[in-house]
C-alpha cells in the first residue's frame, strides 16, 4: 500500500511539517497498544511502520493535510468491502484504524497485515532475468483471482496494477520454485487487463513490454504508440482518433504524424525469436497476453475469463 512513484531512499524533510508526515520514533507506542519496532518505508502520503501487538503488523500514518485524510478514508472504505470471500485472502486486509494527534495534526492510521517483499525486488533478486514459468502462472493466477473478486463483488476496479504494488507473503524464502506465496492487490476494467498483460510479460522476461524513448522529432508518448503499433498491428482508425488529443499524435488516416517508418515484430515472433520459447509455449503464452491487449476495451477478455485460458493450466 505505498505509492511507489519516488525514487528517493528517504522522505523530504521539510514534509515533516503542518499537515506533513508525523515524526515517529523506534519504540513509540501508537493507540496504547502497537509498538513501533522499526520503519518499512515511505510514500508521498505516508510512512509505513513494523508494529507489535499481538502480532506484527503494519502501520501506515498518513499525513495530516485534509486531501491526505480523505485519501485515507476512501481507502479505509474500499479495504472494508474486500472481506468474507475465498479470494479476498489476495487483498491485503485491514485489521484496524485510528487517530493520532501529533505535532503537524491529526493523522489517519491503518493496520494492516504485514506482508512480505514486492515483485519487483523478487524480480530484481531471483530473477535471471525473469522468473520460472510455473512461478508466473502462480502469481498471474492469483492476481487474476483477486482482481475479478475486486471487479464482480466489490465493484472495484484497480489501475494500478504492477510489480511494485503486489506485495508477497511467503513462508519459504530458500528456493524460487517453491516457496508459499500469496499475492495481494491493493480502478477502469479494460485498462486493468493491459496492466496484467503487461506485468506477466516483464515477470517472465525481465524485460518490459514497451521501453519508449523520446527522439529529436518525437515525444515518449508518440514513441510508445510506435511500439504498441509494431507489436499489436496498426491501431484501427475510430480507435486512434476517439481521443481528445488524438490529432496530436495521428493524422486523419490514423498514421502517426511523426514517426512514419515502423518495423512490425508480432509478439509470437517476439516471444520466439528473443527470448527463445519454444514454439508451443509462446503460441499459447502470446494468445493468452493479445486476449488483454486488444484494441478494443469491450473484446478484452475479462479476468474470470483469462483464468480459464489453458495457458495458465499448461
Amino acid at each position: 500500500p505505498l505509492d511507489t512513484e519516488t525514487t528517493f531512499d528517504f522522505e523530504d524533510p521539510q514534509e515533516y511539517c503542518s499537515g506533513g508526515y508525523h515524526p515517529v520514533q523506534i519504540g513509540d507506542i501508537f493507540n496504547k497498544r502497537y509498538r513501533v519496532l522499526s520503519k518499512l518505508g515511505w510514500g508521498y502520503f505516508s510512512t509505513v511502520w513494523l508494529c507489535l501487538d499481538c502480532q506484527r503488523v503494519a502501520v501506515k500514518v498518513l499525513k495530516s493535510g485534509t486531501g491526505f485524510t480523505q485519501a485515507g478514508q476512501d481507502e479505509v472504505t474500499l479495504l472494508r468491502c474486500v472481506i468474507h470471500h475465498p479470494h479476498s485472502r489476495h487483498i491485503v486486509q485491514l485489521l484496524d484504524e485510528f487517530k493520532i494527534v501529533g505535532v503537524n495534526g491529526i493523522h489517519l492510521c491503518l493496520v494492516l497485515e504485514l506482508l512480505g517483499p514486492d515483485l519487483r525486488c523478487w524480480l530484481v533478486c531471483f530473477g535471471n532475468p525473469g522468473l520460472s514459468l510455473n512461478c508466473v502462472k502462480r502469481i498471474i493466477i492469483q492476481v487474476l483471482e483477486g482482481l475479478d473478486y475486486l471487479h464482480t463483488c466489490c465493484k472495484i476496479i484497480h489501475t494500478d496494477i504492477k510489480p511494485e504494488n503486489i506485495l508477497l507473503n511467503l513462508e519459504l524464502l530458500s528456493q524460487q520454485d517453491s516457496f508459499q506465496e500469496d499475492n495481494r492487490a491493493g480502478q477502469r476494467s479494460g485498462r486493468k487487463k493491459l496492466l496484467v498483460a503487461c506485468m506477466a510479460f516483464e515477470l517472465i522476461t525481465g524485460d518490459s513490454l514497451f521501453e519508449p524513448k523520446a527522439g529529436r522529432c518525437f515525444s515518449v508518448e508518440e514513441d510508445h504508440i510506435a511500439h504498441i503499433t509494431e507489436l499489436l498491428g496498426k491501431i484501427p482508425v475510430m480507435v486512434a482518433l476517439s481521443g481528445k488529443y488524438s490529432y496530436n499524435y495521428f493524422n486523419h488516416r490514423g498514421n502517426l504524424r511523426r514517426i512514419s517508418v515502423l518495423r512490425p515484430w508480432g509478439l509470437y515472433d517476439v516471444l520466439v525469436e528473443k527470448y527463445h520459447f519454444l514454439l508451443d509455449e509462446a503460441l499459447l503464452f502470446s494468445d493468452f497476453l493479445l486476449r488483454m491487449l486488444d484494441f478494443s476495451p469491450k473484446k478484452r477478455a475479462t479476468a474470470a475469463q483469462c483464468l480459464r485460458h489453458p495457458w495458465l493450466s499448461s
